[in-house]
């Protein structure tokens, strides 16, 4: 590498460093309002977020803007050059993390949908009803079913809308309480959500705090499994009492519509993702088997043709199936994080990061459960605030980091805080991205059947209880310690924290 590489160039705005492919790379800068003014494209985005979650016209595209508008503005209070601004914002794109979740996102989505257009859901649906549940254990039993399938697919939205779709209106049918059996099907999204190696939500937690996704999946399933067994015992206990009042007869024919129980052997794929990934094999690699083996099973059962899977449509012009369905699907989140990663790096570049880290520090004064009860708030603070998930995790990522850094906080810890918490209030609020899907899912379904109610999303708050679960036993954890554990030299876990 030559002197002129090395060199850092200084001049009073900020601190540019020339890299060995001789690109700029900007290392500082300065903003008018000081360190606040760094704060602008992420506090913009936020307040957006907000605002369109207010009017209900929150959508992902909606959000893209709002993160561009933010970029844009604070290229006003910049200080140091345009061009070394924009210069930040490139560099924050170029960032891994966000190269990394899109990435596995798409393939993530590719089996998602391929799963989705072979029937497991219709499959669960069948083994459902053919136990002839009825009632609370009904509404026990869609819990159950809705996270093996948000499990299986990675997708907490995807299972509101399918489980919506059939399991709801079986589940009136069958006398269970309506808010009750939505709050079920959240909380089984919720679940999936959180644990699924392929989820999005997974996949952000893991890859913002620089960790491996199956290690991330271990470390958290005590979490999960703990708040999923009172969630349980509650659906039991408050799931039942609902009347449709159709007949036998009528509803026997819906379920039956429904139903195919050649779709569990869609499980087959679903467990070996599972298996491949917590053996340690590369994301990518053990979605790609779980795709390969998905497309021969559904291929070999006849539970779908190739036109399903990816259709070259001359007539029309365009390509179609579930694998191309499976990577459009995610091109709106992939800007986004993009665009929300740069914010994130542009707060950093402004010494923001750092002044927080001071003013959070004189408070925590070198007690980890004080950081991680920071770190607890944070990203429940900006859950509330951001209606889709991935979005407000992405937001909490680099806040995460860099306190957990400062207290050697190991970043499967970071990532559970991170992941536990936007998984499950993504699923309670009722402006949340999970809770209005399921909403115009539920209202669609009620101008096709008599026996439908639209749902007030306020109503069906209380009965997430998984979610609600979910957020306590983070809390808990961060008070009494519970699962911590401190990074080691060599990235491994330790029970005590190593010396500085």
């Amino acid at each position: 590498m030559t002197e002129k590489h090395n060199q850092a160039m200084d001049n009073k705005n900020g601190v540019d460093i020339v890299d060995e492919t001789g690109a700029k790379k900007v290392e500082k800068l300065e903003f008018r309002l000081g360190v606040l003014g760094a704060t602008l494209p992420m506090f913009f985005f936020i307040v957006w977020a907000i605002v369109t979650s207010y009017l209900k016209v929150s959508s992902e595209q909606g959000l893209i803007v709002g993160a561009v508008l933010g970029l844009l503005l604070g290229l006003f209070l910049s200080k140091s050059s345009w061009e070394d601004y924009a210069q930040g914002v490139f560099d924050g794109m170029a960032q891994p993390v966000g190269v990394v979740a899109i990435i596995a996102w798409f393939w993530a989505g590719m089996l998602a949908k391929i799963l989705q257009s072979g029937g497991l859901v219709e499959g669960l649906v069948w083994l459902g009803a053919v136990t002839g549940v009825k009632g609370s254990l009904y509404t026990a039993v869609t819990f159950i079913l809705a996270a093996v399938f948000a499990t299986a697919v990675g997708t907490g939205y995807g299972t509101t809308v399918a489980f919506c779709t059939l399991m709801y209106p079986a589940g009136v049918i069958m006398g269970a309480n309506p808010a009750v059996l939505f709050a079920a099907i959240l909380s089984g999204a919720a679940f999936g959500d959180n644990l699924a190696p392929v989820s999005d939500t997974t996949i952000v937690s893991a890859v913002t705090q620089e960790t491996d996704v199956p290690g991330v999946v271990k470390s958290r399933f005590k979490y999960a499994i703990s708040a999923a067994i009172p969630a349980l015992i509650l659906f039991l206990v408050f799931g039942g009492g609902g009347a449709s009042g159709l007949s036998e007869a009528q509803a026997a024919q819906l379920i039956n519509q429904n139903t195919d129980p050649r779709g569990l052997v869609l499980l087959i794929p679903f467990a070996l993702v599972i298996f491949l990934a917590l053996r340690g094999h590369h994301l990518i690699t053990s979605l790609t088997w779980g795709i390969v083996t998905s497309v021969i099973l559904i291929l070999v059962t006849g539970l779908g043709t190739m036109q399903n899977i990816l259709w070259f449509n001359v007539q029309e012009g365009t390509i179609q199936g579930s694998i191309i369905d499976g990577v459009t699907g995610y091109i709106n989140m992939a800007v986004l994080i993009l665009l929300i990663v740069a914010a994130g790096h542009l707060i950093r570049l402004g010494g923001t990061m750092a002044a927080l880290r001071e003013v959070l520090g004189n408070w925590i004064a070198g007690v980890t459960r004080r950081a991680e009860l920071s770190m607890w708030g944070i990203v429940a603070f900006l859950n509330m605030f951001i209606t889709i998930n991935t979005a407000a995790e992405i937001a909490a990522a680099p806040f995460i980091r860099e306190i957990g850094k400062d207290y050697k906080i190991h970043p499967y810890r970071r990532a559970n805080f991170l992941d536990s918490l936007s998984s499950a209030l993504g699923y309670i609020f009722p402006w949340s991205g999970g809770v209005l899907l399921g909403v115009a899912t539920i209202s669609q379904l009620a101008q096709k059947y008599d026996f439908i109610n639209p749902i007030n999303p306020a109503e069906v708050v209380p009965f997430v209880f998984h979610g609600w679960f979910l957020v306590l036993v983070m809390l808990v954890a961060a008070i009494t310690g519970w699962g911590l554990r401190y990074e080691g030299p060599n990235g491994e876990e330790l029970t005590e924290r190593p010396e500085d």
